[in-house]
């Protein structure tokens, strides 16, 4: 049952577009995946893939799926080839990474991008993706337990470049200032887009609750204002029809900061332009021009529940480098990592194991970063980061301890069958006995392999004696 004042409002504002709302709000949510072409071609997935599939119109790497499909349980998935998302919610990436001003000055290398509000990480693994594993990409999330599954979809999908924070929009704010070039807002918001698929989120909904969210959303976006680049990109996005978290937001926010204006973008198939009437009674008329530029994604006019999104860019020219002299100051009190300080053990085993395409760069000694055992590689132009509460400063490439290097899962899944001197190419049924923690024989050279099913890694090997000694983590290992 749907909440009596959100039933009443729905109607105001949709009118005679609202029984065919209702009826939408009926039947069963569609379902969809991204695939995670960092991972996996997209040509090669479709050619590959054993499920129904149609293109999300919005999200060029995005597939609906019939219901009857369960990819979940695919060892795909636990390779990280794609990620099970729903299709609106691939929309406001798809905007943030479009070509921008800056174009021709600004490349993905030079680009400094923030997920905010980024658990459980779909989004920041879709800019992971559009990024090919260049510049540096920082997703945040405020609550520990959800970053926590944020840098655990970070790991399983293969991410070399991002850096995973636990902090408050209002810390980061203090200590990046005019430094991303790009940044995601996904706001907490009422959930009312994800009703039908959501059950709890219909149950805790109020209309206290939306003004809680909406002012809570106006802090957020203040931070995200001051934290970008002027010329930077912020798409504001949120999964709820509340015109005071949606329209409401980006009114308050315009009149807060005249140095923002709203970007046109095109309108994807379904999509509908936000509504200026919706902005608040106050509003002026120059911010009510912009608030059709908003979007709208409403679920009876598309495959996809319902969400809402704002582009917005900072006056100003960006320029490749600007604001980072700021914030890079070095490793500090980090213990960084040298050839001969405990790196030694990493590299012979890259010597034994890796081919010339994983080998280390060059440029990687400088990026190299040790906590006690623990050895991370951290994103190009990674900035001080010290007083943080960081999860993930970078690539986990493995353990050194005694002397030796043991490769990390998380290296393991940011690997190419090419990039590894040997690997071990796995059918599917194998695969789901190697996902259980299962050994198998297999003949060969002794040593790490990198295991893989229909060309994507998902996990590591130990051959010794004619068997491969499972070296998938225990707390992955699924079911008997």
């Amino acid at each position: 049952m749907l909440p009596q004042d959100f039933t009443e409002r729905m109607r105001r504002m949709l009118g005679e577009e609202a029984p065919a709302f209702f009826a939408e709000m009926e039947r069963a949510p569609v379902k969809a995946l991204r695939v995670n072409t960092g991972k996996i071609a997209r040509e090669t997935f479709l050619a590959k893939a054993p499920f129904s599939l149609a293109p999300v119109p919005w999200a060029a790497d995005g597939f609906y799926y019939d219901s009857a499909d369960a990819p979940g349980r695919h060892p795909w998935h636990e390779a990280g080839a794609y990620y099970i998302q729903e299709a609106s919610a691939m929309a406001p990436v798809t905007y943030l990474m479009r070509p921008s001003g800056g174009e021709g000055k600004v490349t993905y290398q030079d680009e400094r991008i923030l997920d905010l509000c980024a658990a459980p990480g779909g989004k920041s693994t879709q800019i992971a993706a559009a990024m090919r594993g260049e510049g540096l990409l920082i997703c945040n999330e405020i609550h520990p337990a959800r970053a926590k599954i944020l840098s655990e979809n970070v790991e399983r999908m293969g991410v070399c470049n991002a850096v995973v924070t636990n902090e408050s929009p209002q810390r980061l704010a203090g200590r990046f200032r005019g430094y991303f070039t790009r940044i995601l807002v996904d706001a907490p918001c009422s959930g009312e887009g994800m009703f039908r698929k959501n059950g709890e989120a219909c149950a805790e909904w109020s209309l206290a609750n939306v003004g809680q969210c909406a002012a809570r959303q106006d802090a957020i976006l203040d931070c995200a204002a001051e934290m970008l680049a002027p010329g930077g990109r912020l798409v504001y996005a949120t999964c709820t029809f509340a015109p005071r978290e949606d329209e409401g937001s980006i009114a308050r926010f315009l009149t807060r900061h005249a140095e923002f204006v709203v970007e046109e973008a095109p309108l994807s198939e379904g999509f509908a332009s936000g509504r200026p009437e919706w902005g608040g009674e106050t509003v002026s008329s120059d911010v009510k021009r912009q608030l059709v530029r908003t979007i709208r994604l409403w679920p009876h006019r598309l495959r996809g529940e319902g969400h809402y999104l704002a582009v917005l860019r900072k006056e100003g020219e960006l320029r490749a480098g600007q604001g980072a002299a700021g914030v890079q100051k070095g490793v500090s009190d980090r213990e960084a990592a040298q050839p001969g300080g405990g790196v030694r053990e990493y590299l012979e085993f890259a010597r034994e194991t890796l081919g010339e395409e994983g080998m280390p760069a060059a440029g990687d000694a400088g990026r190299w970063l040790r906590f006690g055992e623990q050895l991370y590689r951290m994103p190009q132009g990674t900035p001080e980061l010290s007083g943080l509460r960081i999860l993930r400063p970078g690539l986990h490439l493995g353990t050194i301890k005694k002397g030796r290097f043991e490769p990390s899962h998380a290296l393991a899944l940011a690997l190419h069958p090419g990039d590894a001197r040997r690997h071990a190419q796995i059918s599917e049924t194998a695969a789901a006995s190697y996902l259980r923690g299962e050994t198998f024989p297999w003949e060969g050279e002794k040593g790490w392999y990198l295991v893989t099913v229909d060309g994507c890694s998902v996990g590591w090997g130990k051959l010794s004696g004619g068997v491969m000694r499972n070296h998938y983590p225990k707390g992955l290992r699924k079911g008997g």
